[in-house]
């Protein structure tokens, strides 16, 4: 048994957005108990990643490093949009557009300070996420 579902919301400029608790809910829609999720955002100035959600301030450290790792810059050879387009699709290629999870007992298996986030790279954009919960 497989089960998909969308969430849309408008990012702000190079933020990350907790998504644990959606990603939570569609399991439980789901009614799939073990398993795992793909959880996938269709965009390429965007990423899905894990880390911990105590901290908010290391979110904004995270972002600040990428930025150090791939800065905006005008001399990109890809000109299609801003100079922030161009570095968010290399940031978004780092990161992955993409997690797979484990689901046990009805629940995504986290550790005990690790949530699920939506990482813009760019912005600001309406974008959208899936999340696709598969059954043993």
């Amino acid at each position: 048994m497989a089960y998909m579902e969308k969430r849309e919301f408008r990012s702000k400029f190079e933020e990350m957005y907790e998504i644990t608790d959606d990603v939570q809910e569609i399991v439980k829609n789901s009614g799939v108990k073990d398993g795992f999720i793909i959880v996938h955002c269709n965009h390429t100035t965007a990423g899905i990643l894990v880390t911990s959600f105590w901290d908010k301030r290391g979110h904004v450290d995270f972002m600040i490093e990428m930025d150090k790792l791939v800065p905006t810059r005008n001399d990109f050879l890809h000109t299609y949009d801003t100079p922030t387009d161009a570095a968010g699709h290399i940031k978004s290629m780092l990161v992955g557009t993409s997690q797979t999870l484990i689901v046990k007992d009805g629940k995504v298996l986290l550790g005990s300070s690790q949530g699920i986030f939506f990482a813009e790279f760019d912005g600001p954009r309406d974008r959208q996420f899936y999340v696709k919960v598969v059954s043993d």
